[in-house]
């Protein structure tokens, strides 16, 4: 995916604030997950997220997302 636009990056903070789902694509796999922060990690950036229903932890490299969306 590469560098967010302005607009894709305020609907990333406002669905971290909102705590509201996103759909993340990333090689060809679905997730569906609530984002928690926004991080720098090795000079890229990624977002650190939970599972809605278990709560597990997942952090995903945007780089490495194909595409994502919120989840209204």
């Amino acid at each position: 995916m590469g560098q967010l636009t302005v607009q894709q990056y305020d609907e990333l903070e406002r669905a971290i604030v909102d705590a509201q789902r996103i759909r993340l694509f990333r090689r060809g796999t679905e997730y569906l997950v609530i984002p928690v922060r926004l991080v720098q990690r090795g000079g890229q950036e990624a977002i650190q997220a939970r599972h809605p229903t278990t709560g597990s932890a997942l952090e995903i490299l945007l780089a490495e997302t194909d595409h994502f969306e919120v989840v209204r």
